[in-house]
């Protein structure tokens, strides 16, 4: 059951969504520093495909952004890593809970033997 397509997504998403949120408060703590080029991290399509081949374990890559430079060459724009913050907090709360939910159905299955 820990082993499960499910539960390897799940951990393969929180740890995606981890790394996002690490790269984000780097670009963040760095959108001064000039010629600094910001990260971007991706997952989501290589988790889908992965689930269905049913595996459900991926890592994720990190690039950086191609975005365009301000005139200090860094291209940090902290609108969008505001908004990629908050979309990233989310994901990782929903899938937290998600993963959690499987675990107590687990617990009260064990509980009931």
């Amino acid at each position: 059951m820990f082993d499960s397509v499910t539960s390897r997504a799940f951990s393969s998403a929180l740890d995606g969504l981890a790394l996002r949120q690490r790269a984000i408060a780097d670009n963040i703590a760095n959108a001064n520093t000039p010629g600094y080029q910001s990260r971007r991290v991706a997952f989501e399509d290589a988790l889908a495909t992965s689930v269905r081949a049913g595996d459900g374990q991926v890592n994720a890559s990190e690039a950086r952004s191609l975005e365009p430079t301000r005139l200090n060459g860094s291209n940090v724009n902290l609108d969008t890593e505001t908004l990629a913050n908050i979309d990233t907090v989310l994901r990782f709360q929903f899938a937290a809970q998600a993963a959690g939910g499987q675990f107590d159905s687990m617990r009260t299955a064990l509980r009931s033997n």
